[in-house]
């Protein structure tokens, strides 16, 4: 598929908290750090090329967290591009802590999270936060503790919108008696959807559904399989099909896929150009099941 007239308003667009205004196809800023999602890339500047290119394609939204890196992912985000262009928006997320390469462990005591949010704002070089979401549920803290910080924070003007990640319907619930809830960032795609009924449950609510691990990956995804037939029909690759039928499932739905790679990059976005009839997608959908 060609790339050279890709702009990621093709896909559309959501307001989170009904005042944010985003194209539908973000980044996700994970992978802009070393292996095992711990340190620094091996090639800093050409992460950093890569966060301005993601704003040169008309990407607006771009998630990251304080656990990539951990730090890493924040600060080369406030490096590349503060001052942000107007009206790019960072989400961030707090509550997992890091102790070595793929390691990673929910904290969720009050205190804790106000100095992530603290570390954050001076890592992105912003005064508040646009989205701020709990990485996840800390078993050991109850949630209405650990939001019922954000919400002073957010009180204080240094939060705009909270959000979850990792969460089901009854938690949601729970989560919204102690503030507004925005956005929930779940696992989810073609290929792996556990959390159909969340995806549901925002759509009814207009809550930002935003799903990580947005590719679909395994048997689907081999070559010769539906997805891989379709893609080539539509002149297509099976990661721009998998991101174009998220877009095409939900009106709330926020794709994030990430990369380091330039061309990768612009594939991705040009998946919001992929357009297929609904009972090829209902045939892709019956096949993944």
């Amino acid at each position: 598929m060609a790339t050279s007239t890709v702009n990621a308003k093709a896909s559309g667009t959501f307001s989170i908290g009904g005042d944010l205004p985003v194209n539908r196809m973000g980044y996700g800023a994970m992978r802009i750090t070393g292996d095992g999602i711990w340190g620094a890339p091996k090639d800093i500047e050409g992460a950093k090329k890569v966060l301005r290119h993601v704003v040169e394609l008309g990407i607006n939204f771009i998630d990251t967290a304080d656990a990539y890196g951990p730090d890493v992912s924040e600060e080369l985000i406030g490096e590349a591009l503060s001052p942000y262009a107007k009206g790019v928006v960072i989400a961030t997320k707090g509550g997992l802590t890091r102790q070595g390469p793929n390691k990673w462990f929910p904290v969720g005591r009050p205190e804790y999270l106000t100095q992530q949010v603290e570390m954050s704002l001076r890592r992105l070089k912003v005064e508040r936060i646009d989205l701020w979401q709990l990485h996840r549920i800390d078993p050991k803290v109850p949630v209405e503790d650990s939001l019922g910080a954000m919400k002073k924070l957010q009180q204080q003007g240094k939060i705009r919108h909270i959000g979850l990640s990792e969460v089901k319907p009854h938690e949601i619930d729970q989560a919204r008696k102690v503030v507004e809830i925005v956005s929930v960032q779940n696992q989810y795609n073609i290929g792996d959807r556990q959390h159909e009924d969340v995806v549901d449950y925002c759509a009814k609510h207009n809550i930002g559904f935003i799903p990580w691990f947005p590719v679909a990956a395994g048997k689907l995804a081999q070559p010769g399989g539906k997805l891989d037939s379709v893609a080539k029909k539509h002149n297509a690759t099976v990661s721009q099909l998998s991101l174009a039928w998220l877009l095409h499932r939900s009106p709330v739905m926020l794709p994030i896929p990430g990369t380091t790679s330039l061309q990768h990059l612009e594939e991705n976005v040009a998946a919001a150009d992929v357009k297929l009839s609904a009972a090829e997608w209902k045939e892709i959908e019956d096949s993944a099941k």
